[in-house]
């Protein structure tokens, strides 16, 4: 099973890279490639800048070594960026109104490890990689840093100069239904396995106490904690839950190491989250577990 959640995470982020890409105009004609991926390519760095993958690896390192925690913030990043206009790198605009300026990007972390890759890069490649391959490998780094997968990253998007709040707004916060989330992912060309897959990204990480307590203590206006919780997990979250600012690990058993047991949890009612838990639980038996 480990094996195949891996192998299902690395096609999901390729085609999630993949869905961003456009056709280009070449003398007022436009350009059709057959697929998505001839935008594409792993050499494309290897003669103007041979060194860039190893210069992110060994920042994003750096930094993870310092703070684990990051690892998780740069995946995260990485599907904020995606799942707006595509991986464009449109997240790491910092100005009025864009994505960056939303209230839903606060919590948002890596900036500044993407901006010192970015300063390394112009340093030794000026003006030639793009912020969204930064950000795309970054988050493959991150993952293997983890201890997740590798998986060989293809280069060549180009950065987005469009960035609107009202449309970071639209990302799933973790407390829709599973229909919503289930038509956000149809809109992008992602189905319901695709959604379920990028579910187990939330292997690591952490989350605000803030987005929990409604299941903790008043569940849809019930006045009573959610009955999908399993009842030690309830206890303990509402011991680690004293202000809705502190912290709490997505998977309970193994926070730190990207693996899948996040998958199990949910089997267990340990899931963090009510669109995790809520996933696993539909009738419709998305979980193919």
């Amino acid at each position: 099973m480990k094996k195949c959640h891996y192998l299902s995470l690395f096609v999901l982020l390729v085609h999630l890279d993949l869905l961003t890409i456009q056709p280009v105009k070449a003398a007022g004609k436009k350009v059709v490639l057959q697929n998505p991926a001839d935008y594409l390519s792993l050499s494309y760095y290897l003669n103007s800048c041979p060194e860039a993958e190893g210069i992110i690896q060994q920042k994003v390192g750096a930094w993870i070594q310092k703070d684990s925690t990051l690892a998780a913030s740069i995946i995260r990043l990485h599907f904020h960026d995606c799942a707006v206009r595509g991986c464009d790198a449109s997240i790491l605009l910092n100005s009025k109104g864009s994505e960056r300026s939303s209230y839903v990007s606060n919590t948002l972390r890596g900036f500044q490890l993407i901006d010192e890759i970015k300063a390394a890069l112009e340093k030794k490649c000026p003006k030639t990689v793009s912020c969204a391959d930064i950000l795309t490998a970054a988050a493959r780094d991150a993952t293997v840093f983890a201890g997740g997968p590798f998986w060989e990253v293809p280069f060549g998007r180009k950065d987005g100069r469009i960035s609107l709040a009202k449309e970071a707004e639209l990302v799933p916060q973790g407390h829709e239904n599973v229909t919503a989330l289930i038509e956000f992912f149809n809109a992008k060309g992602l189905n319901v396995l695709d959604l379920v897959t990028l579910s187990g990204a939330h292997t690591i990480g952490r989350c605000t106490c803030g987005t929990i307590l409604n299941r903790l203590y008043n569940f849809n206006g019930t006045r009573k904690p959610d009955p999908s919780l399993n009842f030690s997990y309830l206890y303990l979250l509402r011991k680690r839950c004293k202000r809705p600012t502190d912290l709490v690990y997505l998977d309970a058993i193994t926070p730190k190491t990207f693996d899948t047991v996040f998958y199990t949890n949910l089997k267990r009612k340990v899931g963090l989250l009510t669109t995790d838990q809520e996933l696993y639980s539909d009738p419709r038996e998305l979980y193919p577990l």
